[in-house]
């Protein structure tokens, strides 16, 4: 693999590139074009190819991609093959419905704990994920090693919870707070999901002439 920087905009294409494939390998497809693809993603198939190279060698002239060896691949290189443990944090709405109906272990992450700070909840499961209370969010991370944790918390403990977690060695955040956390450690990565953006970017394009 080549030994290059990256640029965002190639990382937040390759979970692209990995839904499409992973939906053309489910429904037998062997093999595929970059126009292809391209006219699948709406994307021009030199970016297809100049995205690709970033990471090696693809495909063959006059063939194209292997569907199978290709989603393989860029599975790979996403790390669903590295076996992320994550834990969520709070078990309101959101982090019900994240449990109930989102799949984590097809995309590589293991989820078997939850945390929150209701009685009601504490001790019952959602899909054999435990709701522990969190007087035991230290210990199970020492014990267990979590990579991720998701944040459906409200606003305003946001970032000392994230601050908390950072703390215990947690390097990946699935924020779903509202809130741009922040903090002076390079190795870790936040991934921010703000409804109200993407809702009114959908205003904003229904509400052209």
């Amino acid at each position: 693999m080549k030994k290059q920087k990256v640029s965002d905009a190639v990382i937040h294409r390759l979970p692209r590139y990995y839904r499409y494939l992973d939906d053309l390998y489910n429904k037998g497809v062997v093999r595929i074009s970059s126009n292809s693809l391209g006219s699948k993603m709406d994307i021009t198939a030199s970016q297809i190819r100049q995205d690709l190279s970033c990471f090696g060698e693809f495909g063959q002239q006059g063939y194209g991609y292997n569907v199978a060896e290709l989603r393989s691949e860029i599975g790979h290189i996403l790390g669903i093959d590295k076996g992320h443990r994550l834990i969520i944090i709070g078990v309101g709405h959101l982090g019900h419905a994240l449990l109930q109906n989102f799949d984590f272990e097809k995309v590589g992450f293991h989820v078997d704990t939850a945390f929150d700070v209701s009685p009601d909840l504490i001790g019952t499961s959602i899909h054999a994920v435990t709701i522990r209370s969190m007087d035991e969010l230290e210990q199970y991370i020492v014990d267990y090693r979590p990579d991720v944790a998701v944040l459906t918390v409200p606003q305003h403990v946001a970032q000392p919870m994230a601050s908390r977690l950072i703390d215990l060695g947690i390097k990946g955040f699935w924020n779903f707070t509202n809130v741009e956390l922040s903090t002076d450690k390079p190795d870790v990565f936040f991934e921010d999901v703000h409804f109200v953006d993407t809702l009114l970017t959908l205003s904003y394009r229904i509400s052209r002439p």
